[in-house]
């Protein structure tokens, strides 16, 4: 592995406001849209849904930033008869939100169903009837005109800069890691003083062509602007010349030297990711193999001289820390 320092200048990112609402005093937002926004509509698999909430009123009108979460609290209580946790979601929306004002934002929640399994100690082996994810379904759930209870916002790091054309992006996400992407794109390509001048890279990966989310919205962003590059990674799927589908990882490795590679070693990258946990150490193992840790990573010296090949995924959780080159999101 090359042994690399670097002198990138660190990207400056804005401040932002943080628990303005919190989950004691939450405020009451309204439903104004729900829709489906899976590229295969109700052929996936998967539900996922768009969901717009008016805050107009609350603190939180205008105090949303792209990036950022907020939260949401389900009604009721849990089985131990204490009120549901927040649960956070990332905003898809921008800056200004779905109406241009800051009164409306959106998120991009997905129905958890699965079955029981046991997580701890106590739990009943066997038992393995049907789980729904309380606060996801309760939001799938919600009809235009509910009301609903909102905390937030949420998040410092995961921001775009203050000079958006300053820096190159790419943004790699999976299924509903998507969300802030959304909210960043638009950030980027509708703003009031003009489409920013970057070269942007969206990196989606879903298991089937039907879970692709805001699949139109991105598509036909890459139509208007040269400088907008949409790429699928379809991990079930063969690809047109029958290869077998990619993960997000492998993609980017596949294009490295054509497409991401240039941005990633210049001053001007920057890299987000959103998604599943494993998607990260892919990632970190493909910077270390092409000498550009330095920027995207500090290494601790528990690593430092274990070649990349070994490195397993818990000495990379352990000991490898993104820069501000790279900002990570994951579950």
């Amino acid at each position: 592995m090359p042994d690399e320092t670097t002198t990138v200048p660190m990207p400056v990112f804005p401040e932002v406001e943080m628990n303005i609402v919190t989950p004691k005093a939450p405020v009451t937002g309204t439903v104004v849209k729900s829709e489906v926004c899976l590229k295969g509509g109700r052929k996936s698999a998967s539900f996922v849904r768009h969901v717009e909430i008016d805050i107009s009123g609350t603190p939180l009108e205008g105090k949303c930033r792209a990036g950022q979460s907020f939260g949401i609290v389900a009604p009721g209580e849990d089985d131990r008869g204490k009120p549901h946790k927040v649960r956070l979601y990332s905003l898809a929306s921008p800056t200004w939100g779905e109406d241009g004002e800051g009164k409306v934002v959106s998120t991009t929640p997905k129905r958890v169903i699965d079955e029981y399994t046991p997580q701890k100690e106590g739990d009943d082996p066997e038992r393995h009837d049907l789980f729904l994810g309380v606060c996801s379904n309760y939001i799938c759930d919600l009809r235009v005109g509910d009301e609903v209870q909102v905390t937030g916002p949420s998040g410092k790091r995961f921001l775009l800069p203050v000079d958006h054309n300053k820096h190159d992006y790419i943004f790699m996400a999976t299924g509903t890691g998507i969300a802030p992407f959304r909210s960043m794109c638009k950030e980027l390509f509708e703003h009031p003083d003009g489409p920013t001048t970057s070269q942007v890279h969206v990196v989606m990966g879903v298991p089937y062509t039907t879970d692709l989310l805001y699949d139109e919205f991105f598509v036909a962003l890459a139509e208007k602007h040269d400088n907008f590059h949409y790429h699928t990674a379809v991990s079930r799927e063969r690809q047109e010349d029958g290869s077998r589908g990619l993960y997000v990882g492998q993609l980017v490795e596949q294009k490295f030297e054509e497409v991401f590679g240039p941005i990633l070693s210049s001053d001007r990258g920057l890299m987000y990711m959103c998604g599943l946990v494993g998607m990260q150490f892919g990632i970190y193992q493909l910077f270390a193999e092409k000498g550009i840790t330095g920027a995207y990573m500090t290494l601790k010296d528990d690593i430092k001289d274990v070649p990349c090949s070994e490195w397993d995924r818990e000495l990379m959780r352990r000991y490898i820390k993104p820069t501000h080159r790279l900002m990570v999101e994951v579950y």
